[in-house]
């Protein structure tokens, strides 16, 4: 194992300050998802045969960039997201000395199916908000990221917005 990409994918609901479970569950897919996901891997990829730069494999997150700029009702996935922000820097230093990367991707709105079930009206609506390219990201940009990652061995401990510069409104 050399490449992991962890995607978590839970429940985006706006909660407000009412459902504490609700929170406990983001928290749990988002934050314990990744950490778990990272532990696992960096146990298997540390067992790889370095290169000659010492480099055992990479470890992408993704997170949102909800991290950053949460917006209205929006607290617990923000929290959640934040949490995988918070951890790449950290965790990176923490695996530099077996030769594992860790880097994390920012998304902003990107066509998913959580988008695809909104009305189209409110797609198009969401994609003017997009400064440039002034359209919803495409999977296929995600993954060049991906791959660009991958292939640079000095992008580690980062956080990657890959957004078409969008900071979300309240």
């Amino acid at each position: 194992l050399h490449i992991a990409v962890d995607c978590p994918y839970g429940v985006y609901i706006k909660t407000g300050f009412g459902v504490f479970k609700l929170f406990l569950c983001g928290s749990q897919v988002n934050i314990a998802g990744t950490f778990n996901v990272i532990r696992l891997t960096a146990g298997e990829m540390g067992k790889n045969e370095p290169d000659s730069d010492g480099h055992r494999g990479v470890i992408i997150n993704t997170a949102s960039v909800a991290a950053f700029e949460g917006q209205v009702g929006q607290a617990a996935y923000s929290a959640s997201k934040g949490g995988i922000v918070g951890m790449t820097l950290p965790i990176a230093r923490d695996l530099a000395p077996i030769g594992i990367r860790v880097v994390t991707i920012a998304p902003g709105l990107f066509a998913t199916p959580l988008l695809a079930s909104l009305p189209e009206k409110v797609r198009t609506f969401l994609a003017r908000q997009v400064p440039f390219p002034s359209r919803l990201g495409a999977p296929e940009e995600y993954a060049h990221l991906v791959q660009c990652i991958i292939e640079n061995p000095m992008i580690n401990g980062e956080v990657i917005r890959l957004d078409g510069a969008i900071r979300m409104q309240p």
